[in-house]
């Protein structure tokens, strides 16, 4: 069965059906501008995390920064490098237990621990390798310290000591080796 319609109600179909065209326009448009809303707002808010990482890393750098030019940290550095020995028991005949109130014994812990919380925070990619290495010379600490180090785990019978600056010290040397390799 066929219907037939008059003029006059095919031009009101026809106005309908442009009028719900018009409003899947509208709702597309509407879709599209939500759509875009969101991804502007993921991309505004990894541009902020990104940002509060670059604060924090800079927050980090001052404060190691400072500590490592305070006079004491300096005296010790210079103790380390100065303290002549061929290994860990020389070390102990000549300057005295790792874990004394000595002047050099302590001046090996209080270079030692300020590697291993750096070590702590390169661990933890709260700092950038290569932040670490145009601030401190790890490699020679690490090398200079080495048979002290070795000595403490072998006497207490802990292999975890200064383990964050000896972790720090092996990054270190992959930088080095990475960087030695682009050059050449």
């Amino acid at each position: 069965m066929s219907q037939v319609y008059t003029v006059s109600q095919l031009k009101r179909g026809s106005a309908r059906k442009q009028k719900v065209s018009g409003m899947v326009d509208i709702q597309t448009v509407s879709i599209a501008v939500a759509s875009a809303s969101v991804t502007l707002a993921a991309i505004y808010y990894m541009w902020q995390i990104r940002h509060q990482n670059k604060i924090r890393q800079t927050d980090l750098v001052i404060r190691i920064s400072s500590l490592g030019t305070r006079k004491d940290f300096l005296e010790a550095c210079t103790d380390v490098f100065e303290a002549e020995f061929k290994d860990y028991d020389d070390f102990v005949r000549k300057y005295g237990a790792f874990f004394s109130k000595k002047p050099i014994p302590m001046s090996f812990f209080i270079v030692g621990n300020f590697m291993e919380r750096v070590g702590v925070l390169l661990k933890n990619k709260l700092l950038d390798a290569s932040l670490i290495s145009q601030l401190v010379t790890v490699t020679d600490f690490w090398e200079k310290m080495k048979p002290v180090i070795e000595g403490i785990r072998k006497e207490e019978q802990n292999q975890s000591y200064y383990e964050y600056f000896e972790y720090l010290y092996n990054e270190m040397k992959k930088r080095e080796q990475q960087l030695a390799s682009k050059t050449a």
